[in-house]
């Protein structure tokens, strides 16, 4: 008998880009696609069927920062079982820019920020509970 959760899983990739010392967060606008959430997220998206990890880290930079020509790197994988009971199985990226001011934000962003890796925002303006805080800074240790 096949496990009826595995037919219930996310495959999700999201983003760090940093550039001097700094690291970009965004607000969606449409909260539905992102879990019922508001605050700062890391860009992020789920994988596209038949999408490796990596092709969908450079489709979210373009898509949604208009940053292309870019060197991505897999940081690290998460797995955990989400609020809505689902497998979630994350891949965590990261890129480094030479310049912040080279994003060009798409519509389905209402904000985007540059923060100090030293002084991020409060985890209760991130969406899941600072859930892209913890993810910086295991990021930042790799």
């Amino acid at each position: 008998m096949q496990n009826p959760n595995l037919h219930n899983c996310k495959l999700v990739v999201d983003i760090a880009v940093f550039s001097s010392g700094k690291v970009l967060l965004v607000k969606y606008a449409d909260e539905n696609k992102y879990d019922h959430q508001k605050g700062w997220f890391l860009p992020d998206d789920l994988m596209k069927a038949g999408e490796h990890p990596e092709d969908a880290a450079l489709r979210i930079l373009k898509q949604q920062l208009g940053i292309e020509n870019v060197n991505v790197e897999l940081g690290e994988i998460e797995s955990f079982t989400g609020n809505d009971k689902s497998w979630h199985l994350v891949f965590h990226y990261k890129t480094n820019l030479d310049d912040t001011k080279i994003i060009n934000p798409e519509k389905e962003l209402i904000e985007t920020g540059w923060f100090e890796t030293e002084s991020l925002p409060d985890a209760r303006e991130v969406a899941h509970h600072g859930w892209a805080i913890y993810t910086i800074k295991s990021l930042i240790k790799k």
